[in-house]
């Protein structure tokens, strides 16, 4: 599915939001403009306060009064709420009386509607490991304590590559063996109007679809290859799942706005309950490969030293001799232990 298609859910089709770059204006000139305005109103509004006093022309100094009043005191000081500053990698989304209004973009001193509001859901929210995201719960307590105000100062969003450390789960592989497994999730926002307003906080979203699309990749592999190349497994075919699971996360978060540049296992592990019999049977394995290649090297150093004792003839051996040769030779190379010689000192026979 391409990027900012319309989807189907059940009977009903979901439109994406639009995302709508504002114009950006001075907000350096804007704010020397008012400040040069507020100060101008505060004079009228002395020099009416002078005309009344003095008992000038009363008409005139309650223009002065009023005017005065009304800008250099309110509507002046209201204009700055519309002066915003954006650090590079930076985005506003901004809201007009419930409306969205635009997204103002990159880095700079600005000036927009006063009346706009900037809206973040996620703002405070730390996605670097999936414990991190704060609960409802822990979010209702730090409102009713005060604490959440330092959180909602800051409604910016983030424009930058950013990581999301999956804690450890306990997964079962395709062969139904637990596991132990951990990834790290590479994520941007690229389009702020679905991140903000299509999904109640982006990145709790991406927290959960991550664990959703971890389960549903490691199901398709079991950890390790049973002695065949060709299966595929988590530990043998780490790139392979690595691009696998990257796919199905950003299928899942298509809908926020966000776009997945890489996905890593950074943890993998039989679970503790059968990590032990694993680790046996691993152990048998390799065992078993090394007595292998030991039989294949002592069948070859048998043949050779039978092969060179007829060339150089040097002792003349019947099939009972070379049986009992080829015995005695295998049993010296296959060993695992030194072998002990027994010194003859009478006849061969």
């Amino acid at each position: 599915m391409a990027f900012g298609e319309n989807i189907v859910y059940g009977e009903k089709i979901y439109k994406p939001s639009e995302e709508k770059i504002l114009y950006k204006k001075n907000g350096m000139a804007c704010m020397v403009s008012n400040i040069l305005a507020v100060l101008a109103c505060c004079a009228a509004f002395a020099y009416g306060i002078v005309l009344f006093v003095n008992g000038g022309d009363t008409i005139r100094a309650t223009v002065l009064v009023v005017v005065g009043a009304l800008y250099g005191f309110a509507a002046g000081p209201f204009f700055f709420f519309g002066l915003k500053v954006l650090k590079p990698n930076e985005a506003l989304v901004l809201t007009l009386f419930g409306k969205y209004y635009g997204t103002l973009e990159g880095p700079g001193f600005f000036f927009v509607n006063p009346f706009c509001t900037a809206v973040n859901p996620a703002a405070g929210v730390t996605s670097t490991t999936t414990g991190a995201v704060k609960s409802q719960t822990e979010t209702a307590l730090a409102t009713a304590t005060g604490l959440s105000g330092l959180n909602r100062v800051n409604k910016t969003i983030s424009l930058k590559t950013m990581t999301l450390n999956n804690d450890r789960q306990k997964i079962n592989d395709l062969l139904g063996n637990p596991i132990i497994i951990s990834i790290v999730v590479i994520w941007k926002v690229i389009d702020t109007a679905k991140a903000v307003f299509d999904v109640d906080n982006y990145k709790e979203f991406l927290s959960v679809q991550c664990d959703s699309a971890l389960r549903n990749i490691v199901r398709l592999y079991p950890y390790d290859s049973a002695g065949s190349d060709n299966e595929k497994s988590l530990r043998g075919s780490s790139k392979e799942v690595a691009e696998k699971l990257c796919d199905e996360i950003q299928s899942k978060v298509d809908v926020a706005g966000l776009e997945i540049v890489e996905a890593r296992i950074t943890h993998l592990s039989y679970s503790e309950e059968i990590a032990a019999a694993m680790l046996q049977r691993q152990q048998a394995s390799a065992i078993i490969d090394a007595k292998k290649m030991i039989v294949q090297g002592a069948v070859g150093m048998v043949e050779l030293a039978l092969e060179r004792l007829g060339e150089k003839d040097i002792v003349k051996l019947d099939e009972e001799r070379k049986a009992a040769m080829v015995s005695n030779l295998l049993v010296v190379l296959c060993g695992s232990r030194d072998a002990q010689p027994v010194v003859n000192s009478g006849s061969l026979y």
